[in-house]
């Protein structure tokens, strides 16, 4: 496992579970303590955790800035985006959720006669000037630190609009294909999102499979298809596709 990737075990363990201890961290993740320490060592030095004797905690309340995650695992993000821009037809109503693999994904949208609903200022900056395409921003509360719109008033928009394809983000997916999120005020806009949509494709790299959050997004029945990488846990993939959904792999 890559030093990123054990890192985003670590953050999302602790997000979902608590506190944990060194020795808990380094069975899950395969490791020694040494590493898991030194890795520890570096995640609080990026104030991304507190570490406490024998272990760490969460940081308070953390949420990772959209500008501090745009520069992860961007080779595996930007294979995603191709594979659901070939999934786009043109005329297609399409709605993007938050994060940066949705923004990606718009980057290759340009030029197409679409409609764009959205949540995503990232979107809506990409987007905003091209001719062809129709956009429809959401109303909300700004989550300046995660560019996003969220809310009862972005919600209520959702209800009023229909869309042919969502390509909805996550946090993780458990290895049952429950779909999670670490952020509780976003659970209810991905929600109200996949009600207003005709077909539900969930964008997620490898490292999210399997995943944690500390709240249930909905399950695979809720889902068409799923785009992740050909790494992507082989146990969480065919748990997704015994319960009915298209595994697509890049």
């Amino acid at each position: 496992m890559l030093p990123h990737q054990r890192h985003e075990t670590i953050l999302r363990t602790l997000r979902a579970e608590g506190p944990a201890a060194v020795r808990t961290l380094a069975e899950r993740l395969g490791v020694s303590q040494a590493t898991v320490r030194r890795d520890l060592e570096q995640l609080e030095q990026e104030g991304r955790l507190t570490r406490v004797y024998g272990g760490a905690v969460p940081t308070a309340d953390h949420d990772e800035p959209f500008a501090q995650v745009a520069g992860v695992r961007v080779e595996a993000k930007d294979a995603i985006a191709a594979r659901c821009a070939e999934m786009v037809k043109d005329g297609d109503s399409v709605l993007l959720d938050i994060g940066t693999t949705a923004h990606r994904l718009a980057r290759l949208l340009h030029g197409r006669s679409l409609t764009v609903i959205t949540s995503n200022l990232a979107v809506y900056e990409e987007l905003a000037d091209d001719p062809e395409i129709q956009m429809v921003v959401l109303g909300g509360i700004v989550r300046r630190s995660y560019r996003s719109l969220v809310g009862f008033l972005t919600e209520d928009a959702l209800r009023q609009v229909h869309a042919d394809r969502l390509f909805l983000g996550t946090s993780g997916v458990r290895s049952d294909g429950q779909v999670m999120d670490t952020t509780m005020v976003e659970v209810p806009v991905k929600r109200a999102m996949i009600a207003a949509s005709e077909q539900v494709v969930l964008i997620a790299d490898a490292d999210k499979f399997p995943g944690t959050g500390i709240a249930r997004v909905c399950g695979p029945e809720d889902l068409h298809a799923v785009v992740t990488n050909a790494t992507a846990d082989p146990a969480t993939c065919a748990a997704l596709r015994d319960a009915g959904v298209e595994v697509v792999t890049t």
